[in-house]
């Protein structure tokens, strides 16, 4: 996970900003997705005004690729137990669907 935000403010200030958690890549398949979140990364790391705004109005926690298992294995759907992770949002099991848990 890439946590992007203003890091330069007191504690009690980042605790009042609020967050934007984005996830790519739940479906080995969808490569397409990688590009956008590096596009979105490069834009809220750079230096526009617009960019630093978001950076101190919200901390940003980027999880670039949800399914990596499937993904080094060319799955396009799956993980490597042969679970659509897509599916499963409502109840993970910490070992079967660790990312999707560990998201949650």
């Amino acid at each position: 996970m890439l946590i992007i935000t203003t890091f330069g403010s007191d504690v009690e200030e980042l605790k009042r900003r609020k967050g934007v958690v984005i996830s790519s890549r739940v479906h080995p398949g969808e490569t397409n997705s990688s590009l956008m979140v590096k596009g979105m990364i490069d834009y809220l790391v750079g230096p526009s005004l617009g960019a630093r705004l978001l950076r101190d109005t919200f901390v940003f926690k980027i999880i670039p690729m949800l399914n990596p298992d499937g993904v080094i294995n060319g799955n396009t759907r799956c993980n490597l137990v042969g679970v659509d992770l897509n599916r499963i949002w409502t109840e993970p099991n910490k070992k079967l669907h660790p990312t999707i848990w560990h998201t949650k």
